[in-house]
């Protein structure tokens, strides 16, 4: 299945700098975003209460998170876990109440909703447990950037490896500066999002390269802008076809998952949107910048001059 009935021929390289002032805008209005608003940040990472409960049958989720609600208990977070039947409530630290005190609300507000729930446990994160989390969350986020980059430098050269790992952080900024902007709350599965984002934004670029390598064999004689331009217009259907299904699953997610997996879609969409455009517009064409040559793009044997000595 072909997105186009015909091979484009967009000339992608002749407007790469107005991509790049696009960029330039998106990552540092995310800074920005991020030094001014902050990151609504979970409870993983603030630290705060969970409760697990119980119930004899599977509750409606929305019914108990509309019962918390009216109680007065904002910015719960209510899930299933383990079973549809066990419920998991978590809540950002409160100065005024115990753990306890809050456990027994939550049986209460629960209890009107059905009488034969029953209370597992009541936990208290700590805040130092939540920092915590949250640095290892950037660690993992750093090492992914620096795992991709020793793998494009051995698959590629040097300049489409820089090419490559500066488009993968244009992707992940773009999604933090989402949140920033919305306020959403920014938990593990918007980390766990993130780096899917990078994988997935990578897989395509990595595709682009190889594309370019390719032609570049066939084509010795086409300027390297004209070789990127080609690959980019032959493989731009593939990328469009599958991110468009992929999207298309993610939106089902984002509106149907519920308030659980709200983050996670989210940070998919937006991760999916800004890598499709950065393996469009931008790992390539930094390259191009960067001074790739054909030359780069060409697979040399060396040679060594005693093995030429010995030929026939």
């Amino acid at each position: 299945m072909e997105f186009f009935h015909k091979v484009t021929r967009f000339p992608f390289m002749n407007t790469r700098k107005v991509w790049y002032g696009l960029s330039t805008v998106l990552i540092i209005a995310s800074i920005a975003l991020v030094a001014v608003r902050g990151l609504n940040l979970g409870v993983d990472f603030t630290g705060g209460v969970t409760v697990e409960t119980n119930f004899p049958q599977a509750p409606n989720i929305e019914t108990l998170r509309t019962a918390l609600v009216k109680e007065g208990v904002a910015n719960a977070q209510v899930q299933a876990f383990g079973s549809s039947r066990d419920i998991l409530v978590r809540l950002p630290p409160d100065p005024n109440a115990k753990g306890d005190q809050i456990g027994a609300h939550i049986m209460e507000v629960f209890a009107k909703v059905d009488s034969g729930v029953k209370l597992q446990s009541t936990e208290v994160v700590g805040p130092q447990v939540g920092q915590e989390l949250f640095v290892k969350g950037g660690w993992a986020l750093f090492a992914t950037l620096v795992l991709i980059l020793i793998y494009v430098l051995f698959r590629f050269t040097l300049k489409l490896a820089c090419g490559a790992i500066l488009a993968v952080l244009h992707d992940p900024i773009c999604v933090v500066g989402f949140f920033a902007l919305s306020q959403m709350t920014f938990d593990l599965t918007a980390i766990a999002a993130i780096l899917a984002v990078i994988g997935y934004s990578l897989n395509d670029t990595v595709i682009v390269f190889d594309r370019i390598r390719e032609r570049a064999r066939t084509a010795r004689k086409l300027k390297v802008a004209q070789v990127i331009d080609e690959s980019i217009n032959q493989t731009l259907s593939r990328t469009l076809m599958t991110k468009l299904v992929t999207l298309l699953v993610v939106l089902a997610l984002l509106f149907f998952g519920g308030e659980t997996l709200h983050a996670f879609s989210a940070a998919l969409v937006i991760g999916i949107l800004a890598g499709t455009y950065s393996s469009i517009y931008i790992s390539a064409a930094l390259a191009l910048d960067f001074g790739l040559r054909t030359d780069d793009l060409l697979e040399r044997k060396l040679t060594k001059p005693e093995e030429v000595d010995g030929l026939p």
